[in-house]
């Protein structure tokens, strides 16, 4: 699908799509308890569908109501199909966090995706879950992943720099077993994002305690409690939002949590050095163009926020600085080289120095012709540059923003983006 962007300013309300990273943490605690879970503001990108897939693989029922869903399951009991298959899509936070999970199980399974996923390393599976008991098998460190439970929870030390996706799957895996038992972790990177498991997993009945993000202890056993939960809105989607208010007009942003555990949060402090004009309640943020200028922002513990960064740092004046490149290279695309290679084709220069990224910005945007790579956080920030462009941009593979945010174009035409489909002035339904 190509989509062409006019440059424009906007105006606007709109409400936050719900949060995948919560939305999936939700299906998996919802899998782990007994009894009907039930979710509110349900996220149904692709991540978010290929969760509930990959429950129902694994024993709860599914039903999908107009504005909720019902998850009821009796913890893990993988639905005995010919192969013995689950599937996580392209989500890499569904493969890190489901593994663990499957893992309780004592038949053997298979664990798959598509897309950039099967290029994606998968090696760490292979050191830690033997040490908990669990068999694995993987295809030179890429999928698919055999595995054969089922986990015993035990005393283990782990990479933390590899992913905190993985850990996330521990610690919800141990939630259902443990028992006087810790998981020590060094150099843990997205500090946030485990932060945001546990408090998923003690809303449904599990407490972990935590020290410096360093040790996490489980006590006496404990089980997962079936109950509901409400999935705020998405910072990483909404970052794309409160940039496109920030260089091209105001925009009023709903159903964002200012204390939430999401790291990609961290996008108001990127926003308040650039010198924009904000204005946040407790679920509303409001942002406002203002005179921009270059910042310096490290983006290691929320690497996701790089495109919006840099959508952000093109319309700033000088030369921004951005650190935590390093943390690009596993994600849909080389993140790092794609910006690079996207929006010098806009007219702005990137350059690369190890863990260092500087964008030169305030040069002006040119209007042309990009491609997603099929990475929906590229397709999103060329959408932003557009608006202040010299000219249409036109984004080729415009479809990868379904990964994570398929209502992206329709919000960004209710803020006054105007958005054409395939070359034709129709809205984008």
């Amino acid at each position: 699908m190509q989509v062409t962007i006019l440059p424009g300013s906007i105006n606007g309300t709109v409400t936050a799509n719900p949060s995948k990273s919560a939305m999936q943490r939700a299906v998996a605690a919802a899998l782990l308890s007994n009894g009907k879970s039930i979710i509110r503001n349900p996220g149904l990108s692709n991540d978010c569908l290929a969760a509930l897939d990959v429950a129902s693989k694994l024993g709860a029922t599914i039903n999908r109501q107009e504005d909720y869903i019902e998850i009821t399951s009796h913890g893990i009991h993988p639905v005995q199909s010919a192969d013995n298959e689950i599937n996580c899509g392209e989500s890499g936070l569904g493969i890190r966090m489901f593994t663990p999970i499957a893992s309780l199980s004592a038949l053997p399974i298979t664990i798959n995706g598509h897309g950039s996923l099967t290029t994606r390393p998968m090696n760490f599976f292979e050191e830690v879950l033997p040490q908990v008991g669990v068999k694995i098998s993987t295809r030179e460190g890429k999928l698919p992943l055999h595995i054969q439970g089922p986990l015993q929870a035990k005393n283990i030390t782990i990479d933390g720099s590899l992913s905190s996706q993985f850990l996330t799957g521990l610690l919800m895996a141990f939630g259902a077993v443990a028992e006087d038992v810790t998981i020590t972790v060094k150099d843990l990177k997205s500090k946030p994002y485990i932060a945001l498991t546990l408090q998923l997993m003690e809303q449904f009945g599990v407490q972990v305690k935590e020290e410096r993000f360093e040790q996490f202890h489980f006590g006496k056993k404990q089980a997962y409690k079936a109950g509901e939960y409400t999935v705020e809105g998405d910072w990483s989607g909404a970052a794309f939002l409160l940039v496109a208010a920030a260089v091209a007009g105001k925009a009023e942003v709903h159903h964002l949590n200012t204390q939430s555990a999401q790291s990609d949060k961290a996008i108001l402090e990127a926003l308040e050095k650039a010198g924009t004009g904000l204005m946040s309640g407790v679920f509303t943020v409001n942002v406002e163009k203002q005179q921009l200028k270059a910042f310096d922002f490290d983006a290691t513990d929320c690497p996701d926020l790089f495109p919006p960064l840099v959508a952000l740092a093109a319309n700033c004046e000088g030369t921004t600085k951005i650190l935590g490149v390093s943390r690009l290279a596993h994600k849909e695309s080389d993140r790092g080289k794609t910006l690079q290679e996207e929006f010098g084709k806009l007219g702005i220069s990137i350059e690369l120095h190890g863990d260092e990224m500087l964008v030169h910005g305030g040069t002006g945007i040119t209007g042309g012709t990009v491609k997603s790579h099929n990475d929906h956080r590229i397709a999103m920030a060329c959408a932003v540059a557009a608006l202040t462009a010299s000219g249409p941009v036109v984004i080729e593979d415009a479809e990868a923003i379904n990964k994570s945010y398929p209502e992206f174009y329709e919000h960004l035409q209710k803020l006054g983006g105007v958005v054409k489909k395939e070359g034709a002035t129709s809205q984008v339904h």
